[in-house]
């Protein structure tokens, strides 16, 4: 049962990959700097991290855009989520279905915020040969996980 969690795990973190980028990306035109989005980013996710840590118990060394709306700061708390995932499903998984999962999650959420127009510079609707490479993405994951 525990390695099942960790395939949950792996696969919504990526699928909260293309969230990221998309909350990224905008928060870049906010603050007209990709380089400055990715530090606000990061220090977002490095907050949530810390406060994980707080909880936890263990120690850790800590180093606004008034304008951008509030909901683009959850980029980075996606990004934490993601690393340390990876971090964690990685050594339990191993790189082939931790990565599948990962490629699984993030095409299933990409086709989505395309065709809903969430996140993302222009509208690409849902097609069925988008349909069927999500199925084989997917079906490559079961594949990895079960040989």
């Amino acid at each position: 049962m525990n390695k099942f969690i960790w395939v949950i795990m792996a696969l919504l973190s990526g699928a909260f990959l293309p969230i990221q980028a998309g909350l990224n990306t905008k928060l870049g035109k906010a603050v007209a700097s990709p380089v400055h989005a990715s530090m606000f980013s990061f220090v977002v996710g490095a907050v949530g991290l810390i406060g994980y840590i707080v909880l936890t118990r263990q120690t850790v060394s800590l180093s606004g855009i008034k304008e951008a709306p509030a909901y683009i700061w959850l980029g980075g708390l996606l990004g934490a989520f993601y690393v340390t995932v990876i971090i964690l499903a990685f050594p339990k998984l191993g790189p082939g279905l931790t990565f599948g999962l990962v490629v699984a999650g993030q095409m299933i959420v990409s086709v989505l915020l395309e065709h809903f127009n969430i996140l993302v510079s222009q509208q690409n609707p849902i097609s069925f040969m988008k349909v069927l490479g999500i199925v084989l993405v997917v079906a490559g994951v079961v594949i990895i996980r079960n040989f």
